[in-house]
């Protein structure tokens, strides 16, 4: 294989069960006949209103200079929505030894949930009793970045690549979610019930304000709001009945809404998910509390609680109407819905 750049950008990329467009070479077990690195990075070129494809192009030639000589890059451009997990699914299944999104909590929601298929990662579905482990690694160029934000990176790029060129991996938890019909969704940083999940899904209209949009977001979500009461069922124990529920979040990271500290005790080291409940919150809350939202000591409030879980599922109460969820900043349906940790399950570029 040729060095330096590949573009992969003209592919038409088919369904994961169907692919073979990437061109990385392995033997029958799964071993690359060459020792330089297979790494493909995967960029949303209209992601931050298109400074995500103008700061890739400009940066690409000195990802270029500093990684040539070490490893085979691939590029390849999203043309849609969940286009990046048909491309992450292709290059594990082909044995990239890493996949790295290029932009925001969007980009590397939708690589997080290409690294598996049916339930399963597909390293283990692909390579039997010897697994090729792809890793997963980040470069942030998007608006929220909230997740580089919980592992103390500074959204710079040229960082970034530092990290991908010394290729240190380590193990990091992932949040599976279960919604009504046994869909299997996959998260990495914040997942979200009710009024933040309404407020994100009106952000994603107004994302050409850059992170204004949340504020926007949250404003438009304010407009008809009710506090709801929810059934909630930690750890497979029995259901409880959580009284005026505002938001419920779980987090496998620390922040999210472009930098508040939603859930400050989370880790995605520590195999649990952390789950903040704001309860009987009203729109005034919000303004004059919004600091300790983007600090972390909201959890000290008497109306607010915080649990460490292996799984929580969550039910609308009586008479509640339809439920928002989202996880990193992806609307993805309605209650009901279970979440629960996979921990250590992918590797990470560190």
């Amino acid at each position: 294989m040729a060095a330096g750049i590949t573009a992969l950008s003209n592919h038409s990329f088919l369904r994961a069960e169907q692919s073979g467009n990437l061109d990385l070479s392995f033997d029958r077990v799964g071993i690359a006949h060459h020792s330089r690195r297979d790494l493909v990075f995967i960029v949303n070129p209209k992601g931050a209103n298109g400074r995500t494809g103008r700061e890739w192009k400009k940066l690409l030639p000195y990802l270029k200079r500093r990684l040539g000589d070490q490893c085979n890059v691939h590029e390849s451009f999203t043309s849609g929505p969940s286009h990046a997990v048909d491309i992450t699914r292709e290059a594990i299944r082909e044995g990239a030894d890493a996949v790295i999104a290029v932009g925001g909590d969007g980009t590397l929601h939708e690589v997080v949930n290409g690294f598996f298929w049916a339930g399963k990662q597909i390293c283990t579905l692909e390579r039997g009793s010897t697994i090729h482990a792809t890793a997963l690694g980040l470069l942030p160029l998007g608006t929220g970045s909230d997740f580089a934000r919980t592992l103390g990176w500074k959204n710079d790029p040229h960082q970034a690549i530092e990290r991908i060129a010394k290729g240190l991996r380590s193990k990091i938890d992932v949040g599976l979610i279960t919604l009504l019909g046994e869909e299997h969704h996959y998260f990495i940083n914040v997942a979200d019930i009710h009024l933040s999940a309404k407020a994100g899904y009106y952000s994603s209209k107004y994302k050409s304000f850059g992170n204004f949009c949340y504020v926007l977001g949250a404003l438009r979500a304010f407009i008809g709001h009710q506090n709801e009461n929810l059934k909630i069922k930690v750890n497979g124990q029995d259901w409880v009945v959580f009284d005026k529920v505002t938001a419920l979040c779980i987090g496998n990271a620390k922040f999210f809404g472009g930098g508040m500290k939603i859930v400050p005790t989370a880790d995605p080291y520590s195999g649990n998910l952390e789950v903040v409940i704001l309860q009987d919150f009203k729109w005034y809350d919000f303004v004059f509390k919004l600091y300790k939202l983007y600090n972390g000591s909201h959890i000290s409030e008497k109306n607010v609680c915080s649990i460490s879980v292996k799984s929580i599922e969550i039910a609308m109460g009586e008479g509640s109407s339809e439920i928002y969820v989202q996880a990193d900043g992806e609307h993805l349906g309605f209650l009901p819905v279970k979440f629960s940790i996979l921990p250590a399950a992918i590797d990470f570029l560190v």
